[in-house]
Parts: structure tokens; sequence; C-alpha cells
């Protein structure tokens, strides 16, 4: 890290926040620095018919104006990442774990060839932070007079970029990347309206938003459709070809979908990703792993877990890491899981 870096980790520790999640409720509002989110920004008259070779989605089609979610994924079709992608005036930034940012970047670096696009790690010249609730367009108004009124626009100004993102049980969320200088300046101001919290607020947020996100315990575990990814607007199946684009859009030609994931509540915290689920119908062997999980309140957490429809249809209960390990509770996703009906392939 460096010192711009240092300057915003020094000074976060100084300011309070709420390490656990209280019960996320739809009147709350909050700021969260999600200092656990890395930035790759590719430059280059070629950086976006490059990108647009590589990922799930329409790149070459993403205006300045928006944000996208992709995958990045193995030949096999696994996914490898999973982004929030947008433009600036001069670059496309993927934002992604921070973990995974330097295996990723560097996967990228080896396809680039001959290509006139060039990626940078800038993770250490920005600060995002995570923005939830009601209060959070009157708090705002200094630095974003106007917000982006539906998920996924996008504003930059003078003060940085602000993204609207999927909403969590009908409260607004949204990300705003800037400065590490205006970061610090805004902060007294917004945390007198915004309680601050620890980014688990903000992953949490996710998962109840049903929006997964790739790990490094569930890299190569996935081909999107098992997470969802295609209905929240994470692949594109009309645009041309991508490593593993062949064996994603056989499974929704096909309808060979044997794998959906849910949200479930369990009595259980420190949930770790990649942990198998397993049915109370057949406890031999599992039928499903968790993708996503966070506390919600002391003693239980949220959870998403990709799991075999088959054992949706068998009913009966399901289990946290082994057949007597802590039931899941199924719960209900904020959105309809319904299949992208595609009529041709793509060119």
């Amino acid at each position: 890290m460096n010192e711009i870096t240092n300057t915003w980790l020094d000074f976060l520790k100084q300011q309070p926040l709420s390490p656990l999640p209280a019960p996320f409720k739809e009147s709350q509002s909050f700021v969260a620095p999600l200092s656990d989110l890395g930035l790759i920004s590719l430059i280059g008259e070629d950086a976006s018919s490059f990108l647009h070779t590589q990922l799930t989605n329409d790149v070459q089609g993403l205006s300045s104006a928006q944000a996208r979610l992709a995958g990045y994924c193995s030949p096999k079709g696994r996914l490898l990442a999973t982004f929030l992608m947008w433009k600036t005036d001069d670059a496309i930034l993927l934002q992604l774990p921070r973990n995974l940012h330097a295996t990723i970047q560097k996967r990228l670096q080896i396809f680039v060839m001959r290509a006139k696009a060039k990626l940078a790690d800038v993770s250490d010249s920005r600060v995002v932070l995570g923005l939830v609730g009601n209060a959070v367009a009157a708090t705002l108004v200094p630095w974003f007079p106007v917000l982006p009124s539906a998920p996924y626009d996008k504003i930059d100004n003078s003060h940085g970029t602000l993204i609207r993102l999927a909403n969590a049980e009908n409260t607004a969320r949204y990300q705003w990347i800037t400065s590490v200088e205006i970061a610090i300046t805004a902060w007294p101001q917004l945390t007198q309206s915004l309680p601050a919290v620890s980014a688990r607020r903000w992953r949490l947020s996710e998962i109840l938003t049903g929006i997964p996100q790739i790990t490094a315990l569930t890299q190569e575990q996935f081909v999107p459709q098992m997470i969802n990814f295609e209905v929240i607007g994470g692949v594109n199946f009309k645009k041309g070809c991508y490593p593993g684009q062949e064996i994603i859009a056989r499974s929704q030609y096909l309808g060979k979908l044997k794998r959906r994931a849910v949200l479930a509540r369990v009595a259980a915290i420190n949930v770790a990703e990649a942990t198998e689920v397993f049915a109370s119908a057949d406890p031999t062997q599992p039928c499903g792993m968790i993708v996503n999980a966070e506390a919600y309140d002391v003693g239980h957490s949220a959870c998403l877990m990709a799991i075999k429809l088959a054992a949706l249809e068998d009913g009966g209960s399901f289990h946290l890491g082994s057949a007597d390990g802590p039931q899941l509770e199924i719960d209900t996703l904020p959105y309809a899981i319904t299949n992208v009906t595609v009529t041709e392939q793509p060119t």
C-alpha cells in the first residue's frame, strides 16, 4: 500500500465504526468505508474491445452514465471473479475484492498481447464509500445535488463518481468513489447524518439484495447461472465470444440449469464461503454451497447459497456444513428467478 492509502487507513483507525451489523431495516441509513475492494483500471484505444472479449457482459456498449455487473470466467465457464464495471473519460474501471485483485489483473494482462490496452492497480489512489438509506439523498447534497435516479445509473463530477446500485429491501444504495482528500474532508459531515459502520453491513446489504460476489474461496465453483448472475444483468447472451462463453450459452439454450442461488438465514455466525450444504432428504452428499454470508444480528447470518433445484423440489430441511449442522431457513429473494430467453446464437 502506498502513502495515500496509509493516510486513509490511519484516518479510519481514529473513527468509531460499528463492528457488528444490527438487523437490517428499511428505515436504517449508514455509510461504510469499503476498504476491502480493489480497482483495476484499463486505458488505451483497445481497452474496451479487449475487455469485451474477456467478460460476460457488453463492454463496448457501456455508456459513461451507467455501471454494469460483469463476470470473468475460466475456459470451463466457471467464474474467477465478478465485477462492478464503469467507464470514466479516459478509463474503464473494474471493482472486485482486493484479495483477488492481483491474480485477476495478472491473468488479464496475459491476454492483452498486442492490444493497445494498459492495466493498472488504482486501488490505493481512490476511496470507496458505501451509502444506504433514506437519509443519503439529503446528506450528499453538498457533493451531489442530483443523485442517479435508477439502479446502475452513474454521475461524475469534481467530487468523484456516484453509482446507484440495486435496492436492498426498497432502500436505495450507492457507492461513492473519490479521492482520499475529499473522503477525509467529507467524513465528519457524512457521519453527522449517517451512522458509520464497518464494511460488513454493506456486504449484508449485498446479500439481502441477492447480489453475489466471487471470493478467493469460491473461484471456479460456479457458472454464472448457478448464482443468478444472468438474472441480475451480469451476462449478455447476444455479445461475442469470451472465455467459457460456449459452456455458459449451452446451459442457457438447452435449459440444463441444475442449480440456482437462494437467500437463507441460519442461527450461526462466521459462516464461511464455500461451506457445503446438506439436505435432509438425501444427507449422504452435499446439495449446495454457500456463496456469500454475513451476520445480520448477534448469533444469526444471512446467506446466498447455490443449491440443486432437485433438492428444493424434494422439500425437507437444509443444513450448514453437515447433515446435522444448523438448519438453513429459505428466505425470499428480492427478484424473480426467470430464465433469460435466447433466440439465436451470438456472433
